[in-house]
């Protein structure tokens, strides 16, 4: 085909839906991103929570974000596309500008009668909510409005734009903190959510259904939740690999507040968190080609065991230049089990229930970064308050990582459902 042709494929493959649910896409995660890269230092120097309290706020902040598109997805089927997208940027825009008013007098009796920690986790937990209905429209956007023959096209649209996010997110957050505050990035989250809902309201129109599509209500969903539930080997997995995301999740967690507490106070390592988005979108490609012919495991393992030996950098020093090689280096595992991990989770599934099962496949990344947020703020202030030893910190997000791949070969070798032989 030449290149003419492809080019006429892809402008005549996309519907105007696509494009419309990929741009607010976009601008979801620069919010997302963005309140993620600067929370740490929100909380605990701003707010004055306690390093304990400020991990643990994230971690469950986090886990609600990652955990509902497993509903969303239902609740879209059953009220639509458009309006769901819809209500989830209003959602994020209530949340955002909610959130950034948490010190304002007209929330003073609620923090009054409330202990912080406990107004806070509340707040927070209005714009938790949108991403989980914002995923799933916008993978269903992507999956019903492009055209069989660039489908798998549109799927990297989509993830490239999310890394975009990821990257951009905290560059942009970091240079509002500076100059603005920290209550001028939630600001800003919140007039993005804003300015995408109205994009969805006047520019956004339903996709058609793909033929044969069958709608999942809510109630099936959670039948199908206990369903996953009740296969052993698949939730066994599912565990042991949230151990990469208790590590992974530390990038948002532990390293702000150990560097901005026991490193340098004035670190902009909000605006250093982009570097291992920007080292996903360098390395993704690449990996994937260079361990083509690699088993899933070999690969997985891999990666989580690099990006838990990337912390021991920190130990090394916690300068400009060794925080970027740890986060270059949690990038490149990153990409290295990524590439393979929905690979191996659909070899895992039941013959006829492939469906099913892979919808739950991030539930690592909730569960990792609910472990994450309980134990980064803690550890960090024990190694630094009490062992007065903050780098030793590393050693024990290190342990996980490695524990974690170790656990892995061992699931492979002893847990992993056999494949059925061949019919003679």
């Amino acid at each position: 085909m030449s290149v003419a042709n492809r080019l006429q494929e892809i402008r005549s493959g996309f519907q105007p839906a696509f494009w419309v649910a990929n741009f607010t896409e976009l601008f979801e995660r620069l919010a997302y991103y963005g309140l993620q890269a600067v929370l740490a230092i929100y909380l605990h120097e701003r707010l004055g929570l306690s390093q304990a309290e400020t991990g643990s706020i994230q971690g469950i902040f986090g886990f609600v974000v990652w955990f509902l598109p497993i509903l969303g997805g239902a609740l879209a089927d059953r009220f639509g596309f458009r309006r769901t997208l819809a209500a989830a940027y209003a959602i994020l825009a209530a949340g955002y500008f909610l959130f950034a008013s948490i010190g304002g007098e007209w929330l003073q009796p609620l923090r009054a009668a409330l202990p912080l920690y406990w107004v806070v986790l509340v707040i927070l937990m209005v714009p938790a909510l949108g991403p989980g209905l914002v995923k799933p429209v916008v993978a269903g956007t992507t999956a019903r409005a492009s055209a069989e023959n660039v489908r798998s096209l549109g799927f990297s649209i989509y993830y490239t734009i999310v890394n975009i996010g990821g990257m951009l997110g905290p560059l942009l957050a970091s240079t509002v903190r500076t100059s603005l505050g920290a209550e001028a990035v939630f600001v800003m989250s919140g007039l993005f959510s804003l300015a995408m809902f109205l994009v969805t309201i006047f520019t956004f129109r339903e996709p058609p259904r793909l033929p044969g599509t069958q709608v999942t209500s809510l109630g099936a969903t959670l039948r199908n939740m206990v369903v996953v539930l009740r296969n052993g080997r698949f939730v066994t997995f599912l565990l042991i690999f949230s151990g990469f995301y208790v590590v992974f999740w530390q990038v948002y967690i532990a390293l702000p507040l150990y560097v901005r507490g026991y490193v340098d106070p004035n670190s902009p390592i909000d605006a250093l968190i982009a570097i291992e988005g920007l080292g996903v979108i360098a390395t993704t490609v690449l990996v994937a080609w260079i361990t083509r012919k690699v088993s899933p495991l070999p690969a997985m393992a891999a990666g989580v065991a690099i990006t838990g030996l990337a912390w021991l950098l920190l130990t090394v020093s916690g300068s400009v230049p060794f925080i970027a090689a740890a986060l270059v280096v949690v990038a490149l595992g990153e990409a290295l089990q990524a590439s393979r991990y929905y690979e191996y989770c659909s070899r895992l599934a039941p013959p006829g229930q492939e469906g099913v099962f892979m919808g739950y496949a991030f539930l690592p990344i909730a569960i990792g970064f609910l472990i994450a947020g309980a134990i980064g703020g803690r550890l960090v202030n024990y190694f630094g308050e009490v062992r007065h030893a903050p780098a030793q910190v590393w050693y024990v997000i290190t342990g996980i990582g490695l524990l974690t791949a170790a656990l892995l070969f061992a699931y492979d070798r002893l847990l992993k459902p056999k494949a059925a032989p061949a019919a003679p």
